[in-house]
């Protein structure tokens, strides 16, 4: 029985690597025979796991949430988390572009999505109390900026490729980290 489940889970893990993949090249609107094909399983195998592109969609969003979930238990209680979770956040962008462009795109009042973004701040919300409690950030920095920091941070989007991508989204964490950084000056 165990086997049993460990397989179904590979499967199912090895179908949303290839949807990032294949979507990441031909978009989130790409034909799912493509995401069978690359995962090399049946198309039963894709339907019995996802249904409809919208459940591989949201599938592939909670595994992004819950690699988030892993990196803030990786950084534990590091006062600069805040800034390394702007990192993992520019990483998965470059990794999956075509799922970041769609949590930018899709309907903000959306349930299942507004739940995610939701959640996604929640997570976060500890690492920046630190970052200020510590100073190693603005003061007036609020839960709410996280999600305009990750907009901003998906202008790395407009790369073509990969490597495009990657050197946008690192010049992005480079400017904006001193704009975040406590500054220790009273404004002007």
């Amino acid at each position: 029985m165990t086997s049993t489940r460990s397989d179904a889970a590979a499967r199912r893990a090895l179908l949303l690597d290839a949807a990032d993949a294949v979507f990441g090249e031909h978009g989130i609107t790409a034909p799912l025979d493509l995401v069978v094909e690359r995962a090399g399983v049946g198309r039963a195998t894709l339907y019995r796991n996802f249904p409809d592109r919208a459940s591989l969609i949201a599938a592939m969003l909670q595994r992004s949430i819950a690699k988030l979930e892993a990196h803030i238990a990786e950084l534990g209680e590091r006062d600069d988390a805040l800034f390394e979770l702007f990192g993992g956040m520019a990483a998965r962008i470059v990794q999956s572009p075509a799922l970041a462009d769609y949590w930018r795109a899709v309907d903000q009042d959306n349930p299942g999505v507004s739940a995610a973004r939701l959640h996604v701040l929640k997570l976060m919300e500890p690492a920046l109390l630190r970052a200020k409690a510590a100073g190693v950030c603005r003061a007036d920095l609020q839960v709410a900026d996280i999600s305009l920091i990750s907009s901003m941070l998906g202008a790395a989007l407009r790369g073509r490729t990969r490597d495009e991508r990657a050197v946008l989204a690192q010049r992005a964490l480079e400017l904006l980290r001193p704009g975040l950084a406590e500054t220790n000056t009273a404004p002007r």
